[in-house]
């Protein structure tokens, strides 16, 4: 049973890596899935601090100061101080952010399709319900 799971996880990690391949080489933006995660999660629930959207998405703290700095120096976020406390500071996406968001998901549709049309319905709905299943587990 153990050589099948580390089979399992092995095949995951490949196909994983391998998206992630397909959609840099397909998105004209230049930032990585990280940065574009933390797109996501500004777009969601608006400004917020760098050390929020780290332990959310489950970067380091110095992770995340990168990946800001990179997305404020490209024109993708911006920092918002607080009036009322200057010490504290946000993280905002920008106009220019939103687009290169959308951007990207769109390459991650097209990718998408193109990867899963070998799948039947049947298929896609039971590879989903695994997934699921799993993170629930991982969860507990």
């Amino acid at each position: 049973m153990s050589d099948n799971i580390l089979e399992l996880i092995r095949a995951v990690e490949l196909f994983t890596n391998k998206s992630i391949i397909r959609f840099n080489e397909a998105y004209e933006h230049n930032i990585g899935i990280s940065s574009i995660l933390v797109l996501a999660e500004l777009n969601k629930k608006g400004p917020q601090k760098s050390s929020a959207i780290a332990k959310e998405l489950s970067y380091t703290p110095g992770a995340m100061t990168n990946i800001a700095n990179k997305l404020i120096n490209e024109g993708y976020a911006v920092r918002q101080y607080d009036e009322k406390d200057r010490r504290r500071v946000m993280l905002a996406i920008t106009d220019q952010g939103q687009h290169a968001l959308e951007d990207a998901q769109k390459t991650g549709q097209v990718l998408r399709k193109d990867v899963f049309e070998t799948l039947t319905e049947e298929e896609i709905r039971q590879f989903r319900a695994i997934y699921e299943k799993l993170l629930d587990q991982l969860d507990t």
